[in-house]
């Protein structure tokens, strides 16, 4: 579903078209074994990316695409793209750009040898590669390049390109020469060594570079990058977005954590969303929705609990999750709202999402407003004593809230719609922005951790169940965005969610592993076993979710 353009913070603008390019990464092991090398030159002063180290490659040209130098290719039947065209365009451009930049062809001569040093000395680098390789009858070896990323550049530059990354073997025998106007200083480097260069400032690298060679630092060599790539699909794609940290510009993959939220608050990319942890300020995600973080951080609570405030002026507000009984925190989210809070619903019962409600409902009348309705789910029996709730409404499974206001082109709905979703918590709840399909999840789905399940209030079974329905509520309502109750607005949500019901059956084979490995071990036992993974510090925390896998596992063998 796309957001109402009406709610989002700033007027959309289409992003400058990309160019397409082509680059590739030449790689060879290191003479002593510890590793592999992968080449590098240095942009000139002036021009993209001025000065930073980079790996061979250019833009495509029209010759690229021609017919007749296809036919000149050498290719493997695999190698297409993503939509099932041949990426034969793509490679061409790059080994002429890295022959024109270098002095380095990936080709095979007349007797279907690689050509030998000698053989590429004796062409003209500022001739067409393409026309020198046809009178020697020589062809291009794109068969020897695997397609390893994509990225195409953020939304808010000027200049943006589209570019493949290939990785291949270095061609025995070749030498890199700089051609000296665009390219500079070849340079053999460890990805590791390039990756320590940058941190401390001796080596410029773009972000595209730089996190490339982060994931090239996690191979051990040259045939285990290529060995990667044999199932001709590349590792990943990406368009990253800008934001602000500490008073800095930040690029960000589609696998950082702030991701989602800059892709929700800015969907166009031409603004930076300022990502720095705050308690003092509201910071705003759409003209109808407020993010006000409890300065209560922690090892559970991440940054903080986020609050939650829907609506806008003309409308009033809903406040999701007033969190804990903090007075500073409650009184600034009276304050965003400019008192005018017309519910308060709590998605469960725990000390840093609902004991805040009362305070606040209270703030509120002291105001001059209506009294607004504590709404939710009261707690269990089950509950820990710290986690007694009893709402002054008790929210049915799909009830909605809705507030009503003016909008630009009249009047304007903000739709709240509650979701049953019991397992981090007997009372759990999420809730959905129906307008703007906007999720909030509460602890049931958090940025950058998986929830505790902490029987007898939480329960594994339950939990997978509502992971199940939330399922099926993002592809009835096409839900992109999820908006947890610790850390940033997560994107991509279906895969997002299927992503932690993974992790959480994959955990849960581990625990039963150790379980048939140890029959007669203790919790603590299995924790060690089945969380190896995780810092001993985290095993008493992890004791609480492998409690709650071994309730399940027990139930399944029952046959429930």
């Amino acid at each position: 579903m796309n957001p109402r353009p009406s709610q989002l913070l700033n007027p959309q603008r289409e992003p400058a078209a990309t160019r397409d390019a082509s680059t590739i990464l030449l790689l060879r092991d290191c003479a002593d074994g510890q590793g592999y090398e992968v080449l590098m030159t240095r942009r000139a002063d002036q021009g993209n990316f001025a000065n930073a180290y980079v790996f061979p490659g250019g833009g495509l040209e029209a010759q690229d695409a021609a017919p007749a130098n296809h036919a000149l290719a050498r290719a493997r039947q695999g190698m297409v793209d993503a939509g099932g065209e041949p990426r034969i365009t793509q490679a061409l451009a790059g080994i002429r750009e890295t022959f024109e930049e270098l002095g380095i062809l990936l080709a095979y001569d007349e007797t279907g040898q690689p050509v030998t040093p000698v053989q590429v000395q004796q062409l003209d680098r500022k001739a067409s590669l393409y026309e020198q390789c046809r009178a020697r009858g020589w062809t291009l070896a794109v068969d020897q390049l695997w397609y390893l990323a994509h990225w195409t550049a953020a939304r808010d530059l000027p200049k943006r390109f589209n570019v493949p990354f290939f990785v291949a073997h270095m061609p025995e025998g070749q030498t890199p020469e700089a051609d000296e106007t665009e390219q500079f200083e070849p340079t053999w480097i460890r990805p590791q060594d390039a990756l320590q260069r940058f941190a401390e400032k001796s080596l410029a690298l773009v972000f595209p570079t730089e996190r490339t060679l982060q994931r090239m630092a996690s191979f051990a060599n040259t045939q285990a990058v290529i060995d990667t790539l044999q199932s001709e699909k590349r590792l990943w794609h990406s368009c990253p977005r800008t934001g602000y940290l500490q008073g800095q510009d930040t690029r960000h993959m589609e696998t950082d954590m702030a991701y989602g939220e800059l892709e929700m608050v800015y969907p166009d990319g031409q603004a930076g969303h300022h990502l720095d942890w705050q308690f003092e300020n509201a910071v705003p995600l759409r003209k109808n929705l407020m993010r006000l973080t409890a300065p209560n951080p922690s090892m559970m609570t991440g940054p903080g609990t986020n609050s939650y405030l829907v609506g806008d002026a003309s409308s009033g507000y809903i406040v999701i999750d007033p969190g804990p009984d903090e007075p500073e925190h409650l009184q600034r989210l009276h304050a965003a709202a400019g008192g005018d809070i017309r519910f308060i619903v709590c998605t469960h019962s725990h000390p840093d999402h609902s004991p805040g409600a009362a305070p606040l409902q209270a703030l509120v009348v002291q105001s001059g407003h209506a009294r607004p309705p504590i709404m939710g789910l009261p707690s269990a029996p089950t509950a820990r004593a710290n986690s007694r709730f009893k709402p002054d409404v008790t929210l049915q499974n799909r009830e909605r809230i809705t507030l009503t206001g003016q909008g630009p082109d009249g009047e304007i709905t903000h739709t709240l719609q509650a979701i049953f979703t019991p397992g981090h918590a007997a009372n759990h709840l999420c809730f959905l922005l129906e307008e703007d399909a906007l999720l909030f999840s509460g602890d049931h789905i958090l940025n950058g951790s998986t929830t505790v399940i902490s029987p007898p209030d939480g329960n594994m079974i339950d939990y997978l169940d509502s992971l199940d329905r939330l399922t099926e509520l993002c592809t009835e309502h096409g839900v992109s965005y999820i908006l947890p109750a610790h850390g940033y607005v997560l994107g991509f949500a279906r895969q997002q969610i299927a992503k932690l019901k993974n992790h959480r059956l994959a955990r849960e084979a581990k625990v039963h592993a150790a379980m048939r490995g140890k029959p007669d071990g203790n919790i603590q036992d299995w924790v060690a076993i089945a969380y190896a993974d995780t810092p001993p510090a985290l095993w008493p925390v992890a004791e609480r979710s492998l409690l709650a896998h071994v309730e399940r596992i027990q139930k399944l063998c029952l046959g429930r």
